[in-house]
C-alpha cells in the first residue's frame, strides 16, 4: 500500500482506486488528484488496492476498507473519491463503515463542470448530466429520509417524499432535455448557415489543460481565461482568425477531455463537441512537456473516432515544445507542428499548416484590372488579400489572393 503525504489542504481529500489492469491506474489517480486540485481540494492521501475485478459492495476488499477508515480518523480526512464510478450500494457502505463523505470521478467531474460553466447552454448541460447521475442515488435510505423501511412508524410519508422527487428530478430532467433540443436546433442552423455562406471552421480539440485558450488567444486576442488547471474554461468559444493569405476562418475552442471521460458527459456535451463533427479541420493540441504525450492523443482520437470525424483534416499541435529537449522523439498523429503557444514559436509554421490543410477556395493570380473597373479591386480588398500593385498603361497590375468563386467571375482580367 502506497501513501503519498500532503499538508495543509482547504478540504482534505483521500483517494481510493482498484487496480484490475483494464486502465493504467497509477496515471489515472494522478490526473484524479489533479482533478482533486481543479475542485478546490487536496489529495494528502492515496491508497490503489490490485484485484481482479471491483468489490460489488465495498469497491475495495473488506480488509482495505477498514485500513481506509483509519486513515480517515488518522489523517481528518474530509473526502473520500473513489477513481471510477460507484453504485448507490458502493457509496453508502463506504460511508457508513468509513463516517466520511464519499464521491467518485463522474461526481468530481461534474463539480469541476458546474463551476467551470459560464453560458446558459453550459449550465443547462451540467444540470441535465447531474439529474441524470443523482438520480439512481436517490433511493430514499439516506439521512433526509433516515425513517424509511420495514416497520411500525416507518411506512407511507418518507417513501412518498421519495417518489415524489423522482417525479420532479424525471420532470425537471425532460424540461431541460426539451429546452437543450432547441438550442441544438439553434446551433444546427447557425452551422448550416455558416456553410451555407461558405464560412470555413477550425475546431480545437485536446485534453484539458495542454493550452488550446492560450492557443486560441495567441491567434485571435480572444481573451480567454487560461489557467493552469484541468477545465480551465468549459463553455466553447468561437473567434475570427485571418489567415496570411487573407482568408477568414472561424476558429472554435471546445470543452477539454481527460481519460476515461465518462459516456454520460460526452453524451451531455454531445452538442459542443459536435462543433469538431463539423468543422473543416481539426487542431488536435497535445502537451507536448507530457510524459503521457501519446496517451492524451490516443484520448482525442478515440472520441474523434466516436464523434465520427474520420473523414476530417487533423492537425497534430505538439504545444509547450520549449519545455521539450528532443521534439524529434514527440509521438504524433497525423500531420504535427511544434509550437509553444505561451512565446510564439512555430505559429507561423502552423498557420501555413492550416492553410495547406483547408479545402481550396483560394487562390493566388496576377490580375489587370482596368482603370474603370476600380470596383473590382475594392471587392478582392474586402475578401482577399492583394501582395502587390503597379499602376500601367492598361490599368492596374495586382498580385492578389481571390477567392475562386469570385475569380470564376473576372477570369478575363488575370495574366
Amino acid at each position: 500500500m502506497t501513501f503519498y503525504e500532503n499538508t495543509d489542504s482547504p478540504e482534505r481529500v483521500l483517494l481510493i482506486s482498484v487496480d484490475t489492469g483494464d486502465f493504467n491506474a497509477e496515471e489515472s489517480i494522478e490526473e484524479l488528484a489533479l482533478l482533486v486540485e481543479t475542485a478546490g481540494g487536496e489529495a494528502v492521501v492515496t491508497s490503489t488496492q490490485k484485484l481482479p475485478s471491483v468489490n460489488p459492495a465495498t469497491y475495495v476488499g473488506s480488509g482495505r476498507i477498514q485500513e481506509i477508515a483509519e486513515i480517515c480518523r488518522t489523517n481528518e480526512i474530509d473526502l473520500i473519491v473513489a477513481d471510477d464510478e460507484l453504485s448507490p450500494a458502493q457509496l453508502k457502505n463506504i460511508e457508513d463503515l468509513t463516517d466520511t463523505r464519499v464521491i467518485d470521478r463522474t461526481m468530481l467531474i461534474l463539480d469541476i463542470f458546474a463551476l467551470r460553466a459560464r453560458s446558459s447552454e453550459g449550465k443547462l448541460q451540467v444540470e441535465l448530466a447531474q439529474l441524470k447521475y443523482s438520480l439512481p442515488f436517490l433511493t430514499g435510505k439516506g439521512k433526509s429520509l433516515s425513517r424509511l423501511g420495514g416497520g411500525i412508524g416507518t411506512r407511507g410519508p418518507g417513501e412518498s417524499k421519495l417518489e415524489s422527487d423522482k417525479r420532479h428530478m424525471r420532470r425537471k430532467i425532460y424540461a431541460l432535455e426539451e429546452e437543450l433540443k432547441q438550442i441544438e436546433k439553434r446551433r444546427n442552423t447557425m452551422r448550416s448557415r455558416r456553410k451555407k455562406d461558405g464560412i470555413i471552421s477550425v475546431a480545437i480539440v485536446g485534453y484539458t489543460n495542454a493550452g488550446k485558450s492560450t492557443l486560441m488567444n495567441r491567434l485571435t486576442d480572444a481573451g480567454v481565461l487560461a489557467e493552469d488547471k484541468l477545465f480551465a474554461t468549459l463553455d466553447p468559444t468561437a473567434r475570427k482568425l485571418t489567415l496570411p493569405n487573407g482568408q477568414d476562418v472561424m476558429l472554435i475552442d471546445t470543452v477539454g477531455l481527460v481519460r476515461r471521460l465518462p459516456h454520460k458527459l460526452v453524451e451531455a456535451f454531445k452538442s459542443t463537441l459536435e462543433e469538431a463533427k463539423n468543422a473543416d479541420l481539426i487542431l488536435n493540441v497535445c502537451d507536448a512537456s507530457s510524459d503521457e504525450c501519446s496517451e492524451h492523443l490516443e484520448v482525442t482520437a478515440n472520441l474523434l473516432r466516436e464523434l465520427e470525424c474520420e473523414q476530417t483534416p487533423v492537425i497534430s499541435v505538439m504545444n509547450k515544445c520549449d519545455l521539450v529537449p528532443d521534439i524529434y522523439d514527440l509521438p504524433t498523429l497525423g500531420r504535427a507542428v511544434m509550437i509553444s503557444a505561451l512565446n510564439g514559436e512555430g505559429i507561423d509554421e502552423l498557420l501555413s499548416a492550416i492553410e495547406e490543410a483547408l479545402p481550396k477556395n483560394r487562390a493566388r493570380k496576377k490580375l489587370l484590372i482596368p482603370f474603370d473597373k476600380g470596383s473590382i479591386i475594392a471587392e478582392i480588398r474586402k475578401d482577399g488579400v492583394i501582395h502587390s500593385d503597379d499602376y500601367t498603361e492598361n490599368g492596374t497590375l495586382i498580385d492578389a489572393t481571390v477567392n475562386i468563386q469570385y475569380l470564376e467571375k473576372i477570369k478575363q482580367y488575370i495574366q
